[in-house]
């Protein structure tokens, strides 16, 4: 499945409050999300316009890695 395209920092710190994250702290131009479900998970998001495909591939696998996902089926789950 394809990444979405000019997808904000803040847009994908909403889709993954489905997910149970919330923003933590903000430091700078950067949040720091976490999640308690299944342990412990904490995530950094930079709040730009639009996330590189690189950036965001990198925290969706992350993500997907932490709830034992394949990147596929959590791009399904938050979009």
């Amino acid at each position: 499945m394809r990444l979405p395209r000019d997808l904000s920092g803040d847009d994908l710190a909403k889709a993954l409050e489905r997910l149970g994250y919330k923003t933590t702290r903000q430091t700078g131009s950067h949040m720091r999300l976490t999640t308690a479900e299944l342990g412990e998970h904490h995530i950094t998001i930079p709040r730009t316009d639009s996330l590189r495909i690189g950036t965001l591939s990198g925290i969706l696998a992350d993500v997907a890695t932490h709830f034992g996902f394949t990147r596929e089926e959590l791009i399904k789950k938050i979009f």
